[in-house]
C-alpha cells in the first residue's frame, strides 16, 4: 500500500495548493487534491483557481492527488480541464496524475482514463507519473520529449503494457512499471515484456523498473541476460516476490555487474543468496526482506 504522500518531487519540496495561495513555483510543487468535506470543489474549480495566478505560467511541475470525492469517478476531468488549460500552463514539464494514498483511495481502486490527450497537449512535457491502471489507456503513446514514464499500480492491465510495447518515445531514459497483482488486473505473460527488454524500443534507457511483481523470478531470469541490461544504469526488480532462483541468475550474469545500481528491495531471498549478491560489489538494495507464510504464500508489496 501506499501510505503517505511525496514530501518532494523532482527535489523540490511540495506543498498542498489552498485558494487564494499566492504560488511560487520556483520554490515549490503544488498538488492539487479535492477533499471528502470540500464540498462542491471540483479538481475543474481547483486549477481555474490556479491558473488564475499571475505565477502559473511559471509551473514546470504539477500534482495531482485525488480528484474526486467519490472515487467511482475517473481521471477524465482532469485529463480534460489540463488540455484546455494548455496555455496557461505553457511551461509544465512534469506531471503526476493520482497521488493518494490507501487511507484516500487504494490504488487499486483509482480510475485513470486515455491519457494520450495531456501528451498531445504538452508537447514539452518530459515527466510523466501515474498511479492507479483500472480504466488506465494510451490510445496513442508517443511524444517527441518524454524522458520518465511512471506508472504504479497494483495490477498493470494488459492493454497498457501491450500500448508501452507500441509506444514511440525516442527520449525516454527511465521506464518503472509496478505490475502488481493477478488479483488486481495483472494478466501478462513473461514474453509480453521482450519488446522492453531487447533494448530497441527505447535505445535511451537508463533506468528500469519491472516492480512490484508476481512474476519476479521470471522477471530476473529474462533482465539478466536481456540486451537492454548493456545499456542500463540501474534496474530496479524491488516490490516483488524475488526469490533465491532470481538471485541466482542476476548472481550469474556479467551485465548485471555493469550497472551502476540494481534494486532488489522487498524480496524473499535468503540470507546464503543476500551474501552472495552482496559480493558481487556493487551498489545494491536487499532491504525489506521478507519471510514466506507456513504455506509458502508470496506477496507484492503494493496490490489492493
Amino acid at each position: 500500500m501506499v501510505s503517505a504522500h511525496l514530501q518532494t518531487f523532482l527535489n523540490k519540496p511540495v506543498q498542498d495548493f489552498l485558494p487564494p495561495t499566492v504560488i511560487e513555483p520556483e520554490k515549490y510543487v503544488y498538488r492539487l487534491s479535492v477533499h471528502y468535506d470540500d464540498e462542491g470543489v471540483t479538481i475543474s474549480d481547483l486549477l481555474e483557481a490556479l491558473v488564475r495566478d499571475p505565477q502559473a505560467a511559471n509551473i514546470k511541475e504539477l500534482i495531482i492527488g485525488q480528484f474526486d470525492s467519490d472515487v467511482s469517478e475517473s481521471s477524465f476531468e482532469v485529463v480534460d480541464k489540463l488540455v484546455s488549460l494548455k496555455h496557461d500552463l505553457k511551461s509544465l514539464k512534469a506531471l503526476f496524475i493520482g497521488e493518494m494514498t490507501y487511507e484516500e483511495c487504494e490504488i487499486s481502486w483509482i480510475r485513470q482514463t486515455d491519457i494520450t490527450p495531456v501528451l498531445k497537449a504538452y508537447p514539452e512535457l518530459e515527466h510523466l507519473q501515474l498511479r492507479g491502471g483500472e480504466g488506465l489507456s494510451f490510445s496513442d503513446l508517443q511524444h517527441d520529449n518524454l524522458t520518465t514514464l511512471i506508472i504504479e499500480t497494483g495490477g498493470l492491465p494488459p492493454n497498457v503494457v501491450q500500448e508501452v510495447n507500441a509506444a514511440r518515445l525516442p527520449k525516454l531514459q527511465k521506464l518503472e512499471l509496478w505490475l502488481g497483482s493477478n488479483n488486481y488486473g495483472f494478466a501478462s505473460k513473461i514474453e509480453d515484456f521482450t519488446p522492453i527488454l531487447s533494448g530497441k524500443q527505447f535505445p535511451q534507457l537508463t533506468h528500469l523498473g519491472l516492480m512490484d511483481s508476481e512474476l519476479q523470478d521470471e522477471l530476473a531470469l529474462a533482465a539478466a541476460q536481456a540486451p537492454v541490461v548493456n545499456q542500463l544504469k540501474v534496474l530496479d526488480l524491488s516490490k516483488g516476490v524475488l526469490t533465491d532462483k532470481g538471485g541466482e541468475a542476476l548472481c550469474d550474469s556479467t551485465a548485471i555487474r555493469n550497472l551502476q545500481h540494481l534494486n532488489l528491495r522487498h524480496h524473499f531471498m535468503s540470507e546464503d543468496m543476500m551474501s552472495r549478491l552482496k559480493a558481487l560489489n556493487m551498489s545494491i538494495n536487499l532491504d525489506d526482506k521478507r519471510e514466506e507464510d507456513d504455506d509458502e504464500y508470496r506477496f507484492v508489496e503494493v496490490a489492493e
